[in-house]
């Protein structure tokens, strides 16, 4: 089972072609959700994800391809179908490489972490809150220093320019 906002951690699949199919809990009509995996760079292994409306059957899986991620996004009401009809997710890893490092044998299983988050504005909505942290520190950073004394500034602030234009004309 993975519900909508809540990150499934340490998960584990085979190395070799090991798959899970995960049901999808919370979907709401008519809004966008993404599916992301994230896994470590140290073991060599390519993810898929395939968004399914039965256990038996493949629908489609627009995978975004990032670094160390696997992430899939989709409306949950694909073709005017409620929400309750896309909800499974098929996850599939295999073997993409061999290890680096010299005389240590590869790992037989893939730890990973999965999770099903609600969009808004393609953004998740446990994002928003850092974006509008860091839009807050912007306007403060603009707005403050009107408010301190003109002391504050160092000599070279106030006129640097004019010293160096005379310097220029002799």
């Amino acid at each position: 089972m993975l519900d909508v906002g809540e990150e499934l951690l340490g998960e584990t699949l085979p190395l070799k072609m090991g798959q899970r199919l995960y049901q999808l809990r919370g979907l709401k009509a008519s809004t966008w959700y993404e599916v992301k995996i994230s896994y470590p760079a140290s073991i060599p292994a390519s993810f898929s994800i395939e968004l399914r409306r039965s256990t038996a059957d493949s629908l489609f899986g627009k995978n975004r391809r990032l670094l160390n991620t696997e992430k899939l996004v989709f409306k949950a009401d694909i073709d005017g179908v409620a929400g309750g009809v896309w909800s499974f997710v098929l996850v599939t890893v295999a073997a993409a490489g061999v290890v680096a490092k010299p005389h240590v044998q590869e790992r037989d299983t893939v730890l990973f972490n999965i999770v099903c988050d609600e969009l808004s504005f393609g953004i998740p909505l446990k994002a928003w809150c850092v974006g509008l942290l860091a839009a807050l520190c912007l306007f403060l950073a603009a707005i403050v220093p009107n408010f301190l004394p003109l002391n504050l500034l160092t000599s070279n602030q106030i006129d640097g320019p004019t010293e160096k234009a005379s310097s220029k004309e002799s």
